[in-house]
């Protein structure tokens, strides 16, 4: 399933809330992740890969490694 305010790593997604006016008035509101799409080389298929990641999941990219991300990715059932 592809949604647009997705990342394919964390799942992170929008989050819904409230805009409080300075009278106090509540209206909805939409908290969406920082999300980007970035295209990473994976040796082991000899492709690359193009990724919906939030930026805390780029981060977490640079950490593990694409290899060990995309096994997670695969774990929770996501496409890549």
């Amino acid at each position: 399933m592809t949604l647009s305010a997705h990342c394919q790593l964390t799942g992170a997604e929008p989050g819904f809330g409230n805009r409080i006016s300075h009278s106090h008035r509540r209206t909805s509101r939409r908290f969406d992740p920082n999300i980007q799409h970035k295209r990473y080389w994976l040796p082991s298929e000899g492709r690359q890969v193009r990724l919906t990641l939030s930026a805390r999941a780029i981060k977490t990219i640079d950490a593990i490694g694409i290899e060990a991300a995309v096994a997670r990715m695969r774990a929770r059932g996501v496409k890549v």
